[in-house]
């Protein structure tokens, strides 16, 4: 079945960390896709790490390391709440600008994705505030990042414009 998805093409997404109720943790470090990963290189299609969390820094380094790798970084953010700045910028340290992908990460209840959308907000503007205003970025190069973050690098990779 993931061959058959990898020859469509299209971009192909890959639970990674936390999910399902039951699921063996140990089983679901991305870095367990690496064989996968570096078999697929080369072929055309993009494979999307979702979720990732707790293995986000894991799923951050695939993306940096393997061209066709991205990383979705919204269920790490709305499972660690208050601490998501935190985890955004443990996946901007490994991940580059242009391969992280924002998602609410949420599931149910619709209120979920206002609350995963806030939290990706504030955490962005915390983590990117903060390089502003310690003079590591100018405000320009800020927003630029937030925009790729937030919309720019998922429409140029599921091909939305």
């Amino acid at each position: 079945l993931l061959w058959s998805a990898v020859a469509s093409g299209l971009p192909l997404q890959l639970h990674a960390g936390l999910g399902a109720p039951g699921l063996r943790i140990d089983r679901t470090d991305p870095v367990l896709l690496t064989d996968f990963v570096r078999a697929t290189a080369g072929l055309g299609t993009d494979l999307v790490l979702l979720h990732g969390y707790p293995y986000h820094r894991h799923a951050a380094h695939l993306a940096g390391v393997f061209p066709h790798v991205h990383v979705d970084c919204g269920a790490a953010l709305v499972r660690t709440g208050a601490r998501a700045a935190t985890v955004l910028a443990e996946t901007l340290e490994l991940a580059p600008f242009g391969k992280i992908l924002f998602s609410t990460g949420a599931q149910g209840l619709p209120e979920l994705h206002v609350v995963g959308a806030r939290l990706f907000r504030e955490a962005l503007g915390r983590v990117l505030g903060t390089w502003v205003a310690e003079g590591a970025w100018s405000l320009a190069d800020a927003q630029r990042v937030a925009g790729m973050l937030a919309s720019g690098n998922a429409r140029r990779v599921y091909r939305l414009d």
